[in-house]
């Protein structure tokens, strides 16, 4: 997923664990948190919304038929009450737990179920999220305003309905766990029409009590929900239009309980040295790496050993410590947390010298002159001036062309436009924790495109294909998750990437609300896990 990185919160992040957070059953029922945000939310519809902002918001408000357990990558049952799955992983039969309400108060039933799924893969509808349902029956004709409908959505009756796939899947799961795939009802989206993002419904443990545009959002207990006990908190209160400088004061002061934007770049060193944050700073890993692409479509970078002469050039730990040690350096495209993550790979060595020697076996001993495009946005282009003085010692001149996030993103989708591209702030956060997600957009043939997220315009077909076997590998954990650890060790030897460093999540919270260290760095309630924090003022 595309991400704003390095702000304290730093996009979608994921806290990949199977341990479940410590849920507090009986902590207190009642109070308020307030939320500060400096920009406005953009939307609250769970096909339409896809940044970090309102990814949180759109899970408090919305559930689907998966969801996970708080403060985990462990799939549970939300809506369903069962699922049955066929031998051989081709048809999924669910059943829905009786008297879940929406919160327009009527009961939801299967046909919600059908017409959500459609809803988010129609193409009039526009979801930046429909391609992940490509493996359900009748998506390739749907999608491309044909039939009626998915033809592998079948309604059994109000409680039952089976989905068909066109192809066995391992990811269909946690597909089924993204907000994209939460159930809505038809009348309320088709009384609200375009404004359904403003005016959401759903079945989620909040509901929408009030939206002043620019201002604030207010969310309020549903009282109908259909886990006991859940949510904890009666409100919670985003404040919008805060910098994050001026949150980190009213957190301070007793007038807020999060800052959503996170802990301020130029106040990071301050807030962690200091004492009285001691209990109220959460670290988290994430599912993120963050990495320099070389075209391999563009001289010189067509040549796989000055693409590994690059790797061998970059003081990873130097540019870690830039960024005061937010991050461990990186030595594969997976990071640590994620399944498939090759624990015993060293990668390529930090070795300018033997770096230099491989240029010259390939032709370059003089070095050459090439651009390395950064988004102009603190620390990012401070980070470029580290890569571009680390390229320089083996006699590569890369010139920094520092643009807006929106530029530098066109360039890497076109074929020929950027040779070098630093991902900070811009590239990818899986969507969920799955080896997969961080393969097909992004190194996978089908990225390779124009306007799409691969910008190293790599694409092996050999692993393209392995990469398919991998992801058809359904009920074959352990196999799949190894034949994953092998593509990525294979695309190290073409090295289309430098990685550089997995980030670490740092965010704050005040002692008015409290709740497990994982529920502040959820790995699907992002930044806070809201159904789940509770008062500490609350009796």
């Amino acid at each position: 997923m595309k991400t704003l990185m390095l702000s304290g919160v730093a996009g979608l992040a994921f806290v990949a664990t199977g341990a479940l957070a410590q849920v507090d059953q009986d902590a207190p029922q009642g109070g308020e948190m307030v939320v500060t945000y400096q920009d406005d939310v953009a939307t609250l519809d769970p096909a339409i919304g896809y940044d970090w902002q309102n990814w949180s918001m759109i899970k408090s408000l919305f559930d689907g038929l998966m969801g996970y357990e708080p403060g985990t990558t462990t799939l549970r049952n939300e809506l369903a009450e069962s699922r049955e799955v066929s031998a051989d992983g081709m048809v999924h039969t669910f059943t829905l737990k009786d008297g879940i309400m929406f919160h327009n108060g009527r009961e939801i039933v299967a046909e919600d179920v059908k017409y959500s799924l459609e809803r988010v893969t129609n193409p009039a509808t526009r979801s930046p999220g429909a391609g992940f349902f490509s493996m359900i029956e009748g998506f390739e004709t749907w999608s491309a305003g044909e039939g009626e409908g998915l033809s592998g959505v079948e309604v059994i009756d109000d409680k039952t309905v089976q989905i068909t796939l066109s192809r066995p899947d391992a990811t269909f799961d946690h597909v089924l766990a993204l907000n994209f795939a939460s159930i809505v009802p038809r009348e309320a989206v088709e009384a609200s029409g375009e404004d359904f993002g403003r005016e959401p419904v759903g079945s989620g443990a909040f509901r929408l009590a009030e939206w002043t545009p620019g201002q604030r959002v207010v969310f309020e207990r549903f009282e109908d929900y259909h886990r006991a006990g859940v949510p904890k908190l009666d409100q919670v209160t985003f404040n919008i239009g805060l910098d994050p400088t001026v949150a980190l004061l009213q957190l301070r002061s007793g007038s807020a309980d999060v800052p959503g934007d996170g802990i301020p770049p130029a106040q990071f060193l301050q807030v962690v040295e200091d004492p009285d944050y001691e209990d109220q700073i959460v670290e988290g890993g994430q599912l993120q790496t963050g990495y320099i692409t070389m075209n391999t479509q563009m001289e010189p970078f067509d040549d796989v050993n000055v693409r590994r002469a690059i790797n061998m050039a970059i003081n990873k730990d130097r540019i870690v410590q830039m960024i005061n040690n937010r991050a461990v350096p990186a030595n594969q495209p997976l990071p640590p947390t994620m399944p498939g993550y090759a624990d015993g790979y060293e990668g390529y060595p930090y070795d300018p010298e033997a770096a230099r020697q491989m240029l010259a076996d390939a032709g370059f001993a003089d070095g050459f002159e090439t651009e390395l495009y950064v988004m102009n946005v603190d620390p990012n282009p401070r980070i470029a001036q580290a890569i571009q003085q680390d390229l320089r010692q083996i006699g590569v001149n890369a010139e920094i062309r520092s643009l807006a996030q929106s530029n530098v993103i066109a360039a890497g989708g076109e074929p020929d436009q950027a040779p070098m591209i630093w991902s900070g702030g811009m590239a990818w956060i899986a969507d969920f924790p799955d080896p997969s997600n961080f393969y097909g957009p992004i190194l996978g043939c089908a990225g390779a495109t124009q306007g799409g997220w691969n910008w190293a315009w790599y694409c092996n077909e050999e692993i393209d294909r392995r990469a398919a076997e991998a992801d058809a590998m359904v009920g074959q954990p352990e196999a799949r998750e190894e034949a994953w650890r092998q593509i990525y060790l294979d695309i190290m030897e073409d090295a289309p990437w430098v990685p550089v460093f997995n980030e670490q999540r740092f965010t704050l919270h005040s002692d008015r609300v409290a709740g497990d260290d994982s529920l502040f760095v959820d790995p699907v309630h992002i930044p806070v896990n809201y159904d789940y924090i509770y008062s500490t003022a609350a009796q």
